[in-house]
């Protein structure tokens, strides 16, 4: 049974999904779409390289098959879950060229750079 956090301070979002959790949660778990390619379970370091504390707006995401919203946020395919709309940062550059080795397409979530 997943926990609600105290203090939305201590949440992170998954760089490569925006999928929000505790750190804990993803030291834990990891993530649910993306560790198969990031490997965060276990592991702090890779958690800080693939996910942010600075995120922008949350999307509680029931049923994403479904949903305008996930698929206007490019998450239609994932777990139900929280997400950011918006996370800051992006994925180290080894780890974006290992994901293009392996035919994934990374696309940042980083919506605050395109404002400016």
């Amino acid at each position: 049974m997943e926990t609600v956090p105290k203090d939305l301070r201590q949440l992170r979002a998954c760089l490569l999904c925006s999928l929000i959790k505790t750190l804990e949660q993803f030291e834990m778990d990891g993530c649910d779409n993306c560790e198969e390619l990031l490997q965060l379970r276990n592991s702090r370091e890779a958690i800080y390289d693939c996910t942010s504390s600075n995120f922008d707006g949350m999307i509680g995401l029931m049923s994403p098959e479904e949903s305008w919203v996930a698929r206007w946020q490019r998450i239609g395919s994932f777990k139900r879950g929280c997400y950011a709309v918006s996370v800051s940062g992006e994925l180290p550059r080894h780890i974006a060229q290992e994901l293009r080795s392996r035919g994934v397409r990374y696309q940042s979530r980083d919506r605050t750079a395109k404002m400016n």
